[in-house]
Formats: C-alpha cells, structure tokens, sequence
C-alpha cells in the first residue's frame, strides 16, 4: 500500500468506520494542529505505520479524518495530537502521549499498561491502551432485541461481572472467572432466584490502575471509552474477544428473560485532575470535554474524582447520545442506571440549570424510548435532585427510603411516620410528578455502602484494607450489629441478624416502587465491615458461594418474596395508575397494636397497616414490631364483610421454612390478635381466588 492509496476520507460518522475497502477515521480536536494515526500490529509493539493529517487536506471544520485502505476488523491504532501549549486557555495537548478514539468500539491494554507512563513527560508507546478497528455488523443475534419488561414487573439485582463468579467456589473454571463467560454459567441461578432485570457495575473500559498504590479500582467508575466493554472481563485474548463474549452474555441473559441494564458513568474519566494521565479525551480537546475552574488551569471535581466532564457541551452530548444509541443498537442492552446523574444538569460552568439539554436529550430521544432510565439524582459535591430530576421517563434511586428502612429498624426514635411514606412509594417526594409508584427505585444496599450481613453485623465501617486509615466511607450507615461487631458464635445473635435481614428484605419488595437487591444479599454475603470495597480485587469484595449452604434460609426467603411479588398480577389485574391514584383506590389504613390507632410519636416502634386491591381479589395486613419486646397487634377482619379468614404468610421470627409460605400453603389464623416477637415482621394475606396463586 502506498501514500496514494489515501484519501482524505468523511468527517462523519465519528470513529473508526469499516467501509467497502477499508476504514474510515475521524476524531474531533477543535485546536489541534495536526494529527497523526498510528496503527499496530499488536497492542505493546511500535507503530508498523504512521499516517500524518495535515490541516489543510485531513480537517474539515474541527473533525480529523482519513480513509484507509485495506484495513479490517482487529487493527489496532491510536493516535498522536499536536496543538498549542497555552495551558491558561484550558489546552492539554501532549503530542508525546498514545490516545484512544474517543469512539473507539475496543480496547485493548498491554501487559505493560502504565497510568504512570502516561502522567509523566515523554513518549508511553509501549505502555499505551489503543483502540481497536470492529465492525458491529458482523455479530449474529439470532433475533434477539431487547425485552422492554414493564417496570411494575421489574426485579433488579445489582452485580459485578467480576465479583459474581471470580472466586473459587463458584464453581466455574479458573479460565472463565470473572468474566462474561462466567456469568453465562449463572444465569441458571439467577432465573431461580427470580429476578427480572441484572444491574451490572461499569462494564465501560476502566483504568484499573486508577486506585490507591498496590490496589485496583474494582467497581469500575473510572472510564476511558464510552463504546468498549471491558476487556478484563473477557475470556477471550483476541482484540475483539470481549464485545463478541459481552453480546453472547446479553443474548444468553435475553434467552432467559432477564434484562440488562448498565450502570454508566458519563460525569467523569479516568484521566483525573490536573496531575492526571492523558489517555483520551485531555489530548483531542481538553477545553471542550470537561468543566474547567476559572483559570483554565485547573478542573472543575463535581465527581469528586478529580474532572467532570462537560455533558451540557454540544459535542459531549453528541458523544452520550452516540453512546447510548450504540449500547441500545448495537449491544441490545435493555436500560442504563447514570451514576452520579445530578452532574448532568451543571452547565459549561458548572451551575446547575433548569432544563439540562443533555437529560431531555436522553429522555425524549426515539431510539431510547421504552429503555430503562434510573437516575442516582446526586452528586459528590451537594446536589441533591430526588423527587425534583427533570424528565418524564427517568426512574430514581431513592436514598431516603435506605436511610428511613435501616433507621426504623436499628430502633431509631421518630422512624415510624418515615417508613411508613416510604413503603407507601414515597409520595412526599415524587407524588407531585403524577408518576407510575415505580419512579421510586427502593433499596437498603447496594455496591457503595455495607452489605446486607454486615448492616446487621458492624455499628462502624472497617476500611482499614484500602490504606487510607479508614477515613475513607461514609461515617452515616445507619447499621446496629445486634449485639457485637462482626463475626460472632452466640446463636441469639446469629438469629437475630438473620431476622433483621428478612426484615429488610421484606420492607424492600413489598413496598411500592422497584425494588432493587445487592449482589450476594441473599445468601449474606459480608465485605467485613468494608463499606468502601471500590479498590479492592480481591476475596473482601469477590462473591463466596460456599454461603449457600450456610445461609439457606435466607435464600429460600428472598425467593419465595419475589416469587410471590411477581405472582401478584395473576391475582390483581394490572391497572396503569399513578402513585396518587393507587395511594387514593387501594385501601390502605394504617394501625397501631390497637386497630384504627396508629402511635406516630417519637417513641413508637411499632406499625400496622391493611391493604387490599380495588376489587378486594387480594388483601394483606402487615404487622411491624422494631421494639425489643413482643407486642400483641388485634387484628382487622378478613375482607369486606368479614366473612374470609386471613393465613399467615410472613413471620421473620420463625424458623425456616415456617418464616414464610406459599400464598396456598399459608396456614389460617384462627385468632383476632397476634403476637408479634420483638424485632420482627408477620404478613397476614387473604384471597379471593387461591386457585389463581398456583399461577406460575
């Protein structure tokens, strides 16, 4: 091949594009003033060509660009940018420095890789990641679409790809650990367990070496591309491995009914603070891609992170929006959890706007319509948007209903009115938007935070592990240990922990909203007392599945709740109503021991509350005792007119499999009160048609 056989090539589509002969590339760079390709024969080897991009012949408008003949799907290639050195005008041009197109669909990263190598002067060929030529069409998907699963039937179960199968037990081969492979082998598992809808921790390429010195950044919020999966999760060596093996994780996952949202990160990169490397985005267009400090100098950290990207910018929109068509299109994901969503409401300056274009952007898009959006409507520097994020169709994590959930059940005073409106969908917060009671996404724990088992099991955090003196982690966790912090052999204690965990896990799928459930709770998974694992690759964060066994029962619970949560609309009509609606039609009436008196003082730990639906099909009555003795609660009568019996279906005092029943194998209760033990929660029921429960 020749210098001849080049030619100028299109400014559009952005990114390496394979075409009939070859390849087109184009990058943005607004201020650049020349560009050089670099392609490879492999990922730690010197360039086998240079290709130079003058302005005047490869530039149209801000947009570099070069067709390329011969070239196909797993090249390799990167590039070099050339462009002023005046820092003051928010310039980071290092023509010494490797970078990834920021539309690159692949990634691959040397054995070598070095953030180091790339924050220091001087060339980091060797130690480089680059990008790699791919041409998505080529897939099979046999059919496979995404399912658009109605959120009233939604189910999420919160997950890291590596963290699910990486340890030993999980029984998967030492080569497909940690990978999407790995996964592929558990999705029998996670179909028994119910849930509809796998939530994954970042699966963009990440910077693992972006952590604290000796340690990894595990969970993933530190990307470098926006279009490649990770390609550590593969088990493929080949450099486009890891999007052929992802594709064959959503279509398995598809087969199965299951969704998969991603949780994304379009607030911040990898390439940090002002000290930072530059791996992409700082070379091409530093001013353009994040938020800057008045100076110019220095970057604007709502992320807390060191940068935040400049999402309200014209061609950062244009580069989410690009993103999220390619992982909807092209990848058939289901939906996207945006981490750190409030950041996408600041403007070029970093204020918070009104109407964020980005976020309507997102929300009114036709190519996004009926994919799930879940907001974390926040931000590491004070904003705080739940119950106020913009748009009609996002869905948001509700943080208060975690703080209000573990509050009343640590005991605390004045938690009973809170956790009552928090079962109840949290109208104080979204009933003015006139939604779905599924806007509120309901959960006690998730990655960022304690487990489940060490909820019940730790008073304080233990992140002495990251080396950063436990100063890292909240301080706020809301947890009560039951007695004594951490692993203990007192059986009372022990029982006592397990009932708080179902009294949890109760509160979280039965109250109205989505609800969502942390990786490993349901069998207690513990991160011992860490409460801060983003660094750590290793056993503390890894799933142990020898807790199966151990932990039986509370597997059994949390899937008979979900069973019995999805069995719901075999019984109950499915009816699209509004949060206000269904809080105004569904006879909800709360009590006390005594029916009718509900004690919303300070001191109260305890509530009652009676429930039917609109045609009386199926009724509960949900007794709550947080106290530290038993209470006796009267008891309503059974259906309108009395003349049906209620069945005990849920009592988290009582040993398995007596603490929770099938709906037609629910005992009846042949008593106008019950005794409630301390710390617990029974679920009385009736139905109209018990044939209608065996409905799978």
């Amino acid at each position: 091949m020749s210098s001849n056989d080049i030619i100028p090539g299109a400014s559009f589509p952005l990114g390496a594009t394979v075409i009939s002969g070859g390849v087109n590339f184009s990058v943005f760079s607004r201020n650049a003033t020349s560009v050089e390709l670099l392609l490879f024969e492999c990922e730690a080897d010197a360039p086998v060509r240079l290709i130079s991009l003058s302005r005047h012949m490869y530039c149209t408008s801000h947009y570099w660009h070069i067709f390329v003949p011969g070239i196909r799907p797993g090249q390799i290639y990167g590039y070099r940018v050339e462009g002023p050195s005046e820092k003051h005008k928010g310039y980071g041009f290092d023509s010494t420095k490797v970078l990834l197109d920021p539309y690159g669909l692949a990634v691959v990263v040397p054995r070598d890789y070095s953030r180091l190598m790339a924050s220091r002067p001087g060339d980091n060929i060797a130690g480089a990641m680059k990008s790699v030529v791919v041409d998505p069409e080529l897939y099979q998907w046999e059919g496979d679409t995404p399912l658009r699963r109605p959120f009233s039937k939604t189910i999420i179960y919160e997950m890291h790809v590596g963290g699910f199968t990486r340890h030993e037990s999980s029984g998967v081969a030492p080569s497909k650990r940690g990978t999407y492979t790995g996964l592929i082998e558990k999705i029998p598992y996670l179909k028994d367990l119910g849930i509809t809808a796998v939530e994954l921790l970042p699966i963009f390429q990440f910077d693992e070496q972006d952590g604290p010195p000796g340690l990894a950044n595990y969970w993933g919020y530190s990307p470098v591309s926006f279009f490649a999966p990770h390609a550590a999760y593969s088990s493929r060596k080949d450099p486009l491995g890891p999007l052929d093996e992802f594709r064959d994780l959503v279509k398995a996952l598809h087969r199965a009914g299951i969704e998969i949202l991603l949780d994304v990160v379009y607030n911040h990169t990898a390439e940090g603070g002002q000290d930072g490397p530059t791996l992409c985005f700082k070379g091409f267009a530093n001013d353009v891609y994040y938020i800057m400090d008045e100076d110019r100098m220095h970057y604007a950290d709502f992320a807390g992170t060191g940068n935040t990207l400049n999402a309200n910018q014209p061609i950062v929109r244009r580069m989410i929006l690009d993103s999220l068509h390619y992982w909807v299109e092209q990848m058939h994901v289901d939906g996207f959890r945006f981490d750190l969503a409030s950041i996408l409401s600041r403007d070029e300056s970093g204020r918070p706007m009104e109407n964020p274009p980005v976020i309507w952007d997102i929300d009114s898009d036709p190519v996004l319509a009926g994919i799930k959006l879940i907001a974390e409507a926040w931000d590491a520097a004070g904003l705080y948007q739940v119950g106020s994020f913009v748009g009609d169709n996002w869905k948001e994590w509700n943080g208060k209903f975690r703080d209000d959930v573990r509050s009343f059940f640590r005991g605390d005073e004045g938690s009973v009115s809170r956790i009552a409106t928090r079962m109840l969908g949290s109208p104080d917060i979204f009933a003015h938007q006139e939604r779905e009671p599924e806007l509120s996404v309901n959960f006690v724990t998730c990655h960022d935070g304690f487990t489940l088992n060490d909820l019940v099991s730790y008073d304080h955090k233990h992140n002495e592990a990251n080396d950063e003196d436990n100063r890292d982690g909240t301080d706020e966790n809301l947890s009560w240990n039951c007695g004594v912090d951490g692993l203990t052999m007192d059986a009372e204690i022990q029982e006592l922990r397990n009932r708080q965990a179902k009294n949890f896990l109760t509160v979280t799928l039965l109250s109205l909203g989505t609800p969502m459930l942390l990786m490993g709770d349901e069998f207690l998974r513990t991160q011992n007392g860490n409460n801060n694992a983003y660094c750590q690759d290793n056993e503390i964060s890894w799933l142990d599945w020898r807790l199966l066994d151990i932990h039986d029962d509370i597997l059994r619970f949390t899937k008979q709740l979900i069973v019995s949560r999805l069995r719901r609309d075999s019984v109950v009509p499915a009816e699209n109503l509004s949060l206000n609606q269904i809080l105004q039609h569904a006879h909800f009436q709360w009590h006390g021991v005594r029916l009718g008196q509900p004690d919303w003082s300070t001191h109260s730990h305890s509530l009652a509350v009676s429930t039917s639906s609109r045609d009386e099909a199926l009724s509960f009555y949900m007794m709550m005792n947080a106290y530290w003795e038993g209470l006796e609660f009267e008891l309503p009568p059974a259906g309108i007119d009395g003349s049906l019996h209620w069945h005990l279906w849920i009592d988290t005092f009582r040993q398995t499999p007596h603490d929770i029943c099938s709906w037609v194998d629910a005992p009846l209760v042949d008593s106008s009160i019950y005794f409630v033990q301390p710390r617990s929660i029974v679920v009385l029921m009736t139905v109209l048609n018990r044939e209608a429960c065996k409905k799978p």
